[in-house]
């Protein structure tokens, strides 16, 4: 039997908070726009928010918005444990998923149960991109770094030798579910892109 003291309401949710600072020192492969160094993964999950609040009346169907923002805040917190997977990196996916499902419930278990269950339930929505919530939110976790890739005359489509047909493949399904209006601009932009590459 333990004797250590349960911690209080306040003591757990500032233990999440704390714990939520790593996500800062995950390096995402996609460059800042000025291309002055690599964006993490909390900075991603900072600028999917203002995405969202910016780009709300894009969205293919009415959403809740504070619901679509606090996905996005949340979505990345699993890459604390499971690290951050490029969508044209191939590997077990399967691994990955249950790595990510291990980590969400770590983390977001280090804060009081009701509120842990909570926050958990809204990443799972959004990994599961069935509700319009999430599958806008989804849809601008595509666009933000397809506009990054775009504004540095290729970005990581270059260092993955990327082509045409896939970035419309992996990023245009994606986009369209949530915002047709958002894809139809980001589709231009990509054959902008790339024919400027030939």
């Amino acid at each position: 039997m333990s004797d250590a003291t349960p911690l209080s309401h306040l003591e757990q949710q500032l233990n999440f908070l704390r714990e939520i600072d790593q996500l800062k020192s995950v390096v995402r492969k996609s460059p800042l726009i000025d291309q002055s160094r690599k964006e993490n993964s909390a900075e991603h999950s900072w600028h999917l928010a203002m995405y969202a609040l910016i780009l709300q009346d894009s969205a293919n169907t009415t959403v809740n918005i504070d619901r679509v923002i606090k996905m996005l805040l949340l979505h990345d917190v699993v890459e604390i444990d499971a690290g951050d997977h490029p969508i044209h990196e191939t590997g077990d996916t399967s691994a990955q998923e249950a790595a990510e499902l291990q980590a969400a419930e770590r983390i977001f278990g280090l804060l009081p149960e009701a509120q842990g269950e909570e926050l958990k339930a809204l990443w799972l929505e959004f990994e599961a991109a069935e509700t319009d919530d999430a599958q806008f939110a989804k849809s601008l976790d595509r666009l933000q770094p397809l506009i990054h890739n775009v504004a540095t005359q290729g970005g990581t489509w270059v260092e993955g030798q990327v082509t045409e047909p896939q970035v419309q493949t992996r990023y245009g399904q994606v986009i369209v579910k949530g915002s047709k209006a958002l894809w139809q601009h980001a589709k231009q932009l990509v054959a902008q892109h790339f024919k400027s590459q030939q």
